[in-house]
């Protein structure tokens, strides 16, 4: 559990051990492991715009103490702040800064190779062809999503590169026999996987996420729908997985049951306030909004409306809204 005011304690307590030893020490490396712990967690829990500046903060405590550290604390300081440029590059994402996002991301992934952590690895290449298919690039994608698999573990960290990385990816290029193979595989390591909590693990409620936007991608809007569901009812309410999910229902109901879709999208709307809807979460909204007819009246013009006034998480001017 945390609270708002939990956060920012967490990035003064690392403060505090750096000026006690400014060049790193064991007990500095057994904080940092700490922070990310409670920061992939905690992920959910808190604005993105929020997160983003006490990790960022945390890191730079970080990065001071690595100049003066002798070469294994300074290892094991720079594992850490690969981790915390793992989240910073997944924080960017959800505020839709795609170019930072890759920047964050690049350099986890680096600090993964240089410091031998093949799970660093992995996960920023999984987030890397995350960003690359987020903007149609399908190559880079998938030549992420396979380097990412070559260095995760068997079993669940496979499933999560799989079902994350590579399947959307095999979706929106059409190669349907590809991605069936992709969610079989999934779907079996998932059958006896023990799930891991947090951003950096992965549960049945995403799996299922991921499995239902690809049975959307190739417009098979039944099995789309169904396996959204499954993820609703694995999903705690009202977190974002759980509106991913809901917003992925939506989708796949908007063609035969309009009313329905943006009644579930205005759902989502007065559960999850703005700073916390993530630009994935707005761009499923926006897809939805683009889908349904608003002239007709009724929740289909409630929601375009809604969609209209929703205010950004960040201003114009860069600050947070």
């Amino acid at each position: 559990m945390t609270t708002a005011s939990g956060l920012p304690a967490i990035r003064e307590s690392v403060q505090w051990a750096v000026m006690d030893a400014p060049g790193g020490s064991p007990a500095v490396v057994a904080l940092a492991e700490a922070a990310v712990e409670h920061y992939a967690l905690n992920y959910s829990k808190h604005p993105p715009v929020v997160l983003l500046e006490e990790v960022r903060a945390t890191r730079s405590l970080l990065s001071s103490a690595v100049a003066g550290a002798d070469p294994s604390i300074a290892r094991d300081l720079r594992r850490q702040v690969g981790w915390l440029s793992a989240l910073l590059g997944n924080l960017s994402y959800h505020l839709d800064d795609r170019p930072g996002a890759r920047a964050h991301l690049t350099l986890a992934g680096a600090l993964g190779e240089s410091t031998g952590e093949a799970a660093l690895t992995a996960w920023s290449s999984g987030a890397l062809a995350m960003v690359a298919t987020a903007r149609e690039d399908w190559h880079h994608a998938r030549e992420h999503a396979q380097y990412g698999l070559q260095h995760a573990p068997e079993g669940l960290r496979r499933a999560q590169l799989l079902g994350w990385a590579l399947l959307p990816a095999l979706a929106a290029l059409k190669r349907t026999p590809e991605a069936d193979d992709i969610i079989d595989e999934g779907d079996e390591i998932m059958r006896s996987a023990v799930e891991l909590p947090g951003r950096f693990g992965y549960d049945r409620a995403e799996h299922r996420l991921h499995v239902a936007e690809a049975h959307l991608t190739l417009e098979r809007y039944g099995h789309a729908a169904d396996v959204a569901r499954e993820s609703i009812a694995a999903a705690p309410a009202e977190t974002p997985g759980w509106a991913a999910a809901t917003l992925v229902l939506a989708l796949a109901e908007a063609r035969e049951s309009p009313s329905q879709a943006a009644a579930r999208a205005l759902g989502v709307l007065d559960l999850i306030s703005p700073p916390r809807l993530r630009a994935t979460a707005r761009e499923r909204l926006t897809r939805l909004g683009r889908l349904l007819d608003s002239s007709t009246g009724g929740p289909a013009a409630e929601l375009a409306e809604r969609l209209r006034v929703l205010p950004a998480p960040i201003r114009p001017d860069g600050t947070a809204a």
